[in-house]
């Protein structure tokens, strides 16, 4: 038997699922409540129940995406000691992952940030998300790096900031011109360049 609170969770993920697409076909501001709630199949009484706002909503998808990231992460750790992995290609197959659809994702992505920068309430939430993002890709660097003997010349949350900025902007040009840049291709082509520049054996 379903309990309350399973129910409750589950009406909340068909509301982000609907939220994605909906998000992705018409934009943040161009989705309604009612939009989305006629896509999951709910009033918007249940919205609201689980939702204070659209821009909780999409914090939510956020979140989700982080959370994501962090059982990767956690799932990664125990092999580092004895596999360390490529620090790039495992930071960047982390990136991917996280964000499985990714002209969807890039849409609402971009379209909420640009909200963010003239809501400020938007843009604190965001910052927090996107804290937190870096954060756990930190971390994996910094037990990446030192399981693979390779010191960071730079503070490792900035490696990781310039990592995900190349990823953004290069996943923008792969979507405009797929045949001319494809997915991953500048990442695997310059980080590896970046990273010998920052980067050096452990002493």
């Amino acid at each position: 038997m379903e309990t309350p609170k399973r129910r409750r969770s589950n009406t909340r993920a068909r509301l982000l699922e609907g939220a994605l697409e909906v998000f992705a076909e018409r934009g943040f501001h161009g989705a309604s409540v009612e939009d989305i709630c006629e896509r999951a199949g709910f009033t918007r009484g249940a919205f609201y129940s689980n939702f204070g706002s659209k821009d909780e909503l999409v914090l939510a998808l956020f979140q989700a995406t982080t959370d994501r990231l962090l059982e990767q992460i956690e799932a990664l750790l125990p092999e580092l000691a004895t596999q360390p992995g490529t620090l790039l290609d495992a930071v960047l197959g982390l990136l991917d992952e996280a964000a499985p659809d990714q002209r969807q994702w890039h849409l609402i992505s971009a379209e909420f940030t640009l909200h963010a920068l003239r809501d400020p309430a938007a843009a604190e939430a965001l910052n927090q998300q996107r804290a937190m993002f870096r954060t756990s890709l930190t971390g994996l660097v910094e037990q990446i790096a030192e399981a693979g003997g390779l010191e960071l010349t730079v503070p490792a949350e900035q490696f990781v900031r310039m990592v995900i900025a190349l990823h953004e902007g290069a996943r923008s040009q792969s979507l405009l011109e797929p045949r001319k840049v494809p997915s991953g291709s500048l990442e695997h082509t310059f980080l590896p360049m970046v990273l010998d520049a920052v980067s050096r054996p452990s002493r």
